[in-house]
């Protein structure tokens, strides 16, 4: 069999998986606004980026990163909206994929029966991931444990040590604002680093 049907085939069999998935209804009686699954994926990306669960904004479009988090993500990754959304390119799935509801101090954090369900399939599917940006704590807790440091700053400030396939991220929300001034060496160090594996990987990003 040649490389283009095999791909057809992969890209099939992830198409179903993805139907599967968005069609979930495990968590339906526990959800506030009720399920829509969020994620995109192909099996031609080569960079997967992992949040932690979509927002009401992102639950009411169906678009990941719709929102000023996602502005600022697109900034610091210095990629157009279009490219961004190209699934050839970048697969997102978040570690929850529904929006959990409001807890006392923000969203709750995404509920583990997405990655438990679904995340080890999904990533069978995209044999050609080279890099993987984990945006805040929860993608760093599963994906890097036990080399994860005790928190998010101690973690993305030890960025080189995950690289080449992870490449850790504080969250870009706009409620960060203060986290980021306090750590300037994020901006001026991670960011330019993160374009550059980026352009390593597809030359042709602007």
């Amino acid at each position: 069999m040649g490389a283009g049907a095999s791909t057809d085939r992969g890209n099939r069999k992830l198409a179903r998986l993805l139907t599967e998935v968005r069609a979930c209804r495990v968590c339906a009686d526990q959800l506030p606004l009720g399920t829509n699954p969020v994620l995109r994926a192909h099996v031609d990306a080569r960079i997967l980026i992992v949040g932690q669960a979509p927002g009401t904004r992102v639950h009411e479009t169906g678009i990941p990163w719709n929102d000023p988090s996602g502005d600022r993500l697109r900034e610091w990754m210095s990629v157009e909206r279009d490219a961004f959304y190209d699934e050839r390119r970048f697969a997102i799935i978040p570690m929850g994929y529904c929006y959990p509801g409001r807890g006392a101090s923000g969203d709750l954090p995404p509920r583990r029966e997405c990655a438990e369900l679904w995340l080890p399939r999904l990533l069978a599917e995209m044999p050609n991931i080279e890099l993987t940006l984990l945006i805040g704590q929860y993608a760093q807790a599963h994906y890097l444990s036990p080399e994860r440091r005790s928190g998010v700053a101690e973690t993305v400030q030890q960025w080189q040590s995950y690289l080449p396939e992870f490449l850790p991220l504080p969250h870009p929300s706009p409620r960060n604002i203060g986290w980021f001034r306090r750590h300037p060496w994020f901006e001026t160090r991670v960011v330019p680093a993160l374009q550059t594996r980026l352009r390593q990987i597809y030359t042709d990003l602007n």
